[in-house]
């Protein structure tokens, strides 16, 4: 009765249907196929506890909810929205577009700034709202705001997923050399520089992009 092991997937399964608590769910199932699979009680507990252990950075990223909230009780997006909004020209697509060289730059240098959560959600993207309303001169509509919720988006993962290899010592410079090196002798260095002229490509196409945005913006406002 191998199939039997097999039981913790059918309690998540009924648990996540029932809308149970997650952890709490994902914990019985462990806990059931262990039993099931003849491992001592204590054992399980002790596999559970080193699992946590070993992957506690993974739970870092909660501290990010306490900030963000913080960052909503006291008005951070509000001003930064306000403050934008008071400088003359400002559009949308200039906000994006500092935005993508800043981030290129910090994600080629290894440099985490950005994000969606922490940094995309509660400043970049009230910001470009903010100017794009100036640069329109009146409230964008609600299609507007969430296309211009995808162009901000749409430039954080554009400018750290390009230019993250131009760091030699990146995680993904890494795992490129150890699957080329299987078939030819390649350097970190080597696939870093050959990352920087897409990084640059990337950059300029995307502030074509985000400046076609404003354009569209424009005529939107002069109807």
């Amino acid at each position: 009765m191998e199939y039997i092991k097999l039981i913790g997937i059918l309690i998540i399964v009924v648990g996540f249907i029932l809308k149970f608590d997650v952890l709490a769910t994902v914990l019985i199932a462990g806990i059931v196929t262990g039993l099931v699979s003849g491992m001592d009680f204590t054992y399980i507990l002790s596999v559970l506890g080193e699992s946590f252990v070993n992957n506690r950075l993974m739970s870092i990223f909660l501290i990010i909810f306490p900030v963000i909230a913080i960052i909503e009780r006291y008005g951070l997006k509000e001003r930064a929205a306000y403050l934008i909004g008071k400088i003359k020209n400002a559009s949308a697509g200039k906000v994006l577009s500092i935005y993508m060289v800043v981030r290129t730059i910090a994600a080629a240098l290894n440099v985490r700034i950005g994000g969606h959560v922490q940094f995309v959600r509660p400043l970049i993207l009230p910001m470009s709202e903010a100017a794009g309303e100036v640069y329109k001169n009146e409230k964008l509509t609600e299609d507007e705001v969430e296309s211009l919720k995808g162009q901000a988006a749409a430039v954080d993962n554009f400018a750290n997923f390009f230019a993250q290899n131009c760091f030699p010592a990146a995680s993904g410079v890494v795992l490129i050399q150890g699957t080329l090196s299987m078939y030819q002798e390649v350097t970190l260095s080597s696939i870093a520089t050959t990352a920087i002229p897409i990084a640059i490509i990337t950059v300029i196409i995307t502030i074509i992009q985000v400046l076609l945005y404003d354009r569209k913006l424009k005529k939107a406002g002069g109807k």
